[in-house]
This record gives structure tokens, C-alpha cells and sequence, in this order.
């Protein structure tokens, strides 16, 4: 037994959990998983009220099972199911492997062309562990929650203020009036705290930022406290009624003489890493930070296309943006294209035939068949007769 990360590793991976986005169509990542895990006499589970909703292979399993049994947990969507994915697994040493199911976000790993190679990775221990901080607090009711990014004290519309002061170590150090009082962990400072004007944070430091949104006080600054340090939100007399969002949900609310003690948890969470790319780079592109001739400008080999199932487009994404649509509709067993749409800076650069491609390529994989009624890609397929066998009898579309 060896360890990696702080993880303990005594063989490959046996049992996989998949953690789904509640609306986006994640049945290419699953097949992609399922077709890998049969290779290698992996056991995919999933959530009942997740996987009973698509047509696949994986075994639906209640919540305690699945986390019990999973030696690894992929999180399929965003930054969003991947923190809901980190709660499921607070406190223990699962690694959880996040996956772009439609724009980049700061905590998956992989996009899902890449989704494979790095399961292989994985499961032959060429991985790193990154450790996430949680903050986690009791509320007024007596209700415990934790949360990945951030717990905010926020203003309730027709309400007051939110009046909080801050105590460190039992003493109060400042007293803000302000929209919300933001305490977020590293993780989370490219979230909320960040909207509000808080510093971004490697996610490898260990501590807690504090940070006032749209502060009406004379100090407005946030704080960085020590992960040792005892930090208490006091809401002040004159503070108008607060929610208390955790991970951005109203999980209760606050009053006047409520207090809140922050504690922090350190390495609550393991996050799995690749090395494909770092947090700066994530940062630089999903922020679009600026400041120099290199920073800000979208490296085309880094596009991918992705399916966003709600808004029926096949989505050219490059620097965490949509680049390109190619915009489709289903009608029953057959799929119509539609119209493409390449924006300005990316015209005449192939993207157009990178999305007929994609899409044709899942209308195989789906046993799909095709009407094309985008010019574009009428064209394409009269260039690329190897598609022709999906062209549905035009008769037979309604």
C-alpha cells in the first residue's frame, strides 16, 4: 500500500459514484465512463433520482451506498454539482474527479473529451490530490451546515442592512455596514468574494477571507484570517433581517444579537488533479484577466465542444467561453441541424466543421439519425460522404 496525496492506495479503482448536474444532458460523459469502466471490470453506481431519469448502464444506489462503496466519485457539470459532490463526501479520503459538463469552471479537472485517458490516470495512480478547506458553522436554530465556497450574511430586500461585527480571537476587530458579509475559504474567493471586491486566493493556502459587499462603513477592506484563529460574526443592533446563504442557498436566517462562530475544516474535501492544467491558468481564463499582451488572449488549441441539452446547441468553448453554436432540435428518433454560428474573432478557422464534426459524431453514438437543414452543414456532408449513412429519408421528417 502506498500513498498518494494523503489518499491510501491499495489497488486500482473497483467501485466509480457519478454525481449528475440536475439539467444538463451528461449522457456522452456516462457512456464514456460505462464504456471504460467495462474494460476494466469497474462497477459505475449512481443517485436513484440521477440516473433513473437517463437510459444507462450505471446502478442506482441510495446516497449512504454510493458514498460507502465509491473508492472514486465524478462529479458531471459544473462548479456547482462539484461542490454538492464535495459535501457528499465531507471528512472522507474519497478523491473526487470533476468533469466540464458545459463552461469551464474553476474546480473540474477534465473536459469531456479527456474524460478516459484520465480515468486510466487515475486508476494507475499518476494523480495528485489537492485538499479544499470547508468553513462550517451552527445557525440560530440550531441547524449545523458547512460549506466548500463561501457562508454570507446577506441583506433581505426591504430590510435594513446587514450590520456585522467581526471578532478574531474573542476580540472585535471592525464593524461593517454592508449588503452581505461574505467568509470564504480559498476555494470560494474566486466566487462571491470575489464579486465583492475580495482578493483572489490559491486554493493551496490555508485561511479564511472576510469580505464586505458594497460596504456603506468607512473601512471596506477584506480580511485574511489564520486558519487558527477564532472568527465570530456578530449582527449588530439596527441590522436588518439577514438569510444565511451557504454555498449560495438560503440555508436560515439572522437577527440582531444572533451570533455565528466560523470554524474552519481543513482538507474537508480531496480534489483530483491532473497537472493539465493549474489554478492560475483556470483563473486567468474564466476571470478574462487582463494586464499584459498574452494574458486574456483565448488559445484556439484548447477548444471543445460540449452539448448544452437545455438551450439544444452543440457549444464551441475556448477560453471557458462559447466561441461557436451549432443550434439543433429533436424530433423523436431523429435530430435536426440547424443553423452554425462562429463568432468574429474565431471565423475562418475551421470551428465550423470542429462543430458539424462533434455533432455527427454523437448522432452515431446516440444511433441518432440526421436532417440537415443548416446551409453549413449541408455542405459538410456533401465533402464528407463517410457521414451519409445518417441522413434520415427527408420523407419522414416532420
Amino acid at each position: 500500500m502506498r500513498e498518494i496525496g494523503g489518499v491510501a492506495v491499495m489497488g486500482m479503482v473497483k467501485v466509480v459514484g457519478l454525481v449528475l448536474h440536475p439539467r444538463r444532458d451528461c449522457g456522452a460523459a456516462i457512456d464514456a465512463i460505462v464504456t471504460w469502466a467495462a474494460r476494466r471490470d469497474v462497477t459505475v453506481l449512481g443517485l436513484h433520482d440521477e440516473i433513473n431519469r437517463i437510459e444507462c448502464d450505471a446502478i442506482a444506489v441510495t446516497q449512504e451506498e454510493m458514498i460507502e462503496r465509491a473508492g472514486l466519485l465524478v462529479s458531471l457539470g459544473g462548479d456547482g454539482t462539484m461542490l454538492r459532490t464535495m459535501r457528499l463526501v465531507e471528512g472522507r479520503k474519497t478523491p473526487v474527479l470533476g468533469v466540464n459538463v458545459g463552461r469551464l469552471g474553476f474546480l473540474a479537472e477534465v473536459d469531456l473529451p479527456d474524460l478516459s485517458e484520465a480515468l486510466s490516470a487515475i486508476d494507475e495512480h499518476n494523480f495528485t490530490i489537492e485538499p479544499r478547506t470547508a468553513v462550517r458553522t451552527t445557525l440560530p436554530d440550531g441547524k449545523d451546515v458547512s460549506a466548500f465556497n463561501d457562508i454570507a450574511l446577506v441583506r433581505v430586500p426591504g430590510d435594513g442592512l446587514a450590520a456585522v461585527g467581526i471578532s478574531v480571537e474573542g476580540k472585535n476587530f471592525v464593524n461593517y455596514a454592508a449588503d452581505a458579509v461574505i467568509v470564504a475559504t480559498p476555494t470560494g474567493s474566486t466566487a462571491y468574494s470575489f464579486s465583492a471586491g475580495g482578493p483572489i486566493v490559491s486554493p493551496n493556502v490555508e485561511g479564511l477571507i472576510v469580505t464586505a459587499a458594497a460596504a456603506h462603513s468607512s473601512f471596506n477592506r477584506p480580511l485574511m484570517l489564520a486558519m487558527q484563529e477564532r472568527l465570530e460574526l456578530d449582527v449588530l443592533f439596527g441590522s436588518g433581517r439577514l438569510a444565511i446563504e451557504v454555498d449560495g442557498i438560503i440555508e436560515g436566517y439572522a437577527g440582531p444579537d444572533d451570533r455565528l462562530t466560523i470554524e474552519p475544516i481543513p482538507a474537508a474535501a480531496q480534489v483530483v488533479r491532473l497537472g493539465h492544467t493549474s489554478f492560475y491558468e483556470r483563473a486567468r481564463r474564466k476571470l478574462r484577466v487582463e494586464g499584459s499582451a498574452q494574458v486574456g488572449v483565448p488559445d484556439a488549441s484548447d477548444a471543445f465542444v460540449v452539448d448544452s441539452f437545455e438551450q439544444q446547441q452543440y457549444q464551441l468553448i475556448i477560453g471557458g467561453e462559447v466561441a461557436g453554436v451549432l443550434h439543433y432540435r429533436r424530433h423523436g428518433t431523429q435530430v435536426e441541424l440547424m443553423h452554425t454560428e462562429i463568432e468574429q474573432p474565431f471565423a475562418g478557422q475551421g470551428f465550423a466543421s470542429r462543430l458539424a464534426t462533434a455533432a455527427l459524431a454523437d448522432a452515431r453514438n446516440r444511433q441518432t439519425a440526421v436532417v440537415a437543414s443548416c446551409p453549413f452543414v449541408i455542405g459538410f456532408l456533401d465533402r464528407h460522404p463517410e457521414y451519409s449513412d445518417l441522413l434520415a429519408d427527408p420523407n419522414s421528417h416532420s
